[in-house]
């Protein structure tokens, strides 16, 4: 239920102390948990003798436990706000971390892999997104724009740090500094920056979008699948990029030391994209990002396959794609259903994006070691195509409603 009043001016002025608090928290946050087998997954593999396989059916098992939280989350943050919800996602990160570093056994590595999903679910980008948009409404979308930013560079800070602790401490000593970040902080961010509680009524300022008109059942049902597809087809892909591009590039002749600088290009490309994004205002749908990122992704993806002689253009072209669909992701949902329940549709499109993205490491790492590089690159090729397709259907299906859609 909404009320028209004018919205709470400190509610609205600290914003830009919320989205640098959440800035902090998601960089650390994806360095930590979804960014970090990218690095430390062969050190593990050769330290303790589990196959790598083995080693990366962590991340799948982490991913397969948020996704199954994330609904729950959604009502969490719907009901309650999203401060308790980010504030224990820090503590959950940080127990998985710790139990990873003292794993004696598979068995462990694999149970903490299950403390970190839960974390993961509680605390990476929906459950962001769906805090700053119970905050700010259909105003939210800037500031998911502007969190995306921060967002961005948790590659490119975690990874060159993920290797300099491997080198210096060994991974399980860069897990338990990784830990002592989250409770010295990720977690008093979250609990002195994010607001308290944000009220049950949501205000609606007089400045504030129109929402757009709700939709027939079958309609809204329609749009929500064809979301959820296209979302859960770019998961796939960006898991298996961030897990496994070192042995993509590797497989390309490029050194260990030479693919982590390749790599670390993604971030960059993400936040610029992202800040070309911003400087739009909003002026356009967000189905318009939707469509520049699955382009931008099919063509990065296409010409790593293709071994294009300068495999730093196919990691910009990746990563700006990406960047923007994070984005999109966040505002396409926004825009075409409104901010009413906006939590709880975060958390069910979570679900199966999560739950494929659980599958998809495992089995791209098994599809990796048995058919190679070029087989896997273009698995993602096919899937990256299939996603233009999706998006053009999402454009027929919601163009009777996205004109007056909020923007």
């Amino acid at each position: 239920m909404t009320t028209t009043a004018p919205a709470p001016d400190a509610l609205w002025r600290s914003r830009h102390r919320v989205i640098c608090a959440l800035g902090v928290t998601q960089i650390l946050s994806w360095g930590t948990t979804y960014y970090l087998l990218a690095v430390l997954a062969k050190p593990i593999a050769a330290a303790t003798g589990w196959g790598y396989g083995w080693v990366i059916g962590g991340l799948s098992l982490g991913l397969l436990a948020s996704g199954l939280v994330s609904i729950r989350v959604g009502r969490l943050i719907d009901d309650r706000g999203g401060r308790p919800v980010l504030a224990a996602s820090s503590v959950l990160i940080a127990v998985g971390l710790a139990a990873l570093a003292m794993a004696p056994s598979l068995p462990v590595y694999m149970l903490a892999w299950l403390v970190l999903g839960t974390g993961m679910g509680a605390g990476l980008y929906d459950a962001a997104f769906s805090t700053l948009g119970r905050l700010y409404g259909a105003r939210g979308r800037s500031a998911i724009t502007s969190l995306t930013l921060w967002g961005g560079f948790a590659s490119s800070v975690c990874w060159p740090l993920s290797a300099f602790l491997v080198d210096s401490v060994g991974w399980r000593g860069a897990c338990l500094i990784y830990a002592a970040v989250q409770i010295a902080v990720c977690l008093p961010l979250h609990l002195f920056a994010i607001p308290a509680e944000a009220p049950r009524e949501r205000f609606v300022p007089a400045d504030e979008p129109a929402s757009p008109r709700p939709r027939a059942a079958p309609a809204r049902t329609r749009l929500v699948v064809l979301l959820s597809a296209i979302i859960t087809t770019m998961g796939i892909v960006a898991v298996t990029w961030s897990v496994h591009l070192i042995a993509f590039l590797e497989a390309q002749g490029i050194t260990v030391a030479a693919a982590v600088t390749l790599g670390a290009l993604v971030g960059p490309a993400q936040v610029g994209a992202r800040v070309i994004e911003m400087l739009g205002r909003g002026r356009h749908h967000p189905i318009w990002t939707a469509t520049a990122a699955v382009l931008l992704v099919a063509t990065g993806i296409t010409l790593l396959w293709v071994v294009f002689p300068i495999p730093a253009l196919a990691l910009v072209a990746y990563g700006a794609g990406s960047g923007i669909f994070s984005i999109a992701r966040g505002t396409l949902p926004l825009a075409l259903f409104g901010p009413d329940g906006y939590a709880r549709l975060m958390g069910r499109l979570a679900t199966p994006t999560l739950i494929a993205q659980a599958i998809a490491p495992s089995a791209t790492a098994l599809l990796l070691e048995t058919a190679g590089a070029s087989v896997t690159l273009g698995a993602l090729v096919t899937l990256a195509t299939l996603n233009i397709l999706a998006v053009m259907l999402l454009w027929v299906l919601a163009r009777p409603r996205s004109a007056g859609a909020t923007t």
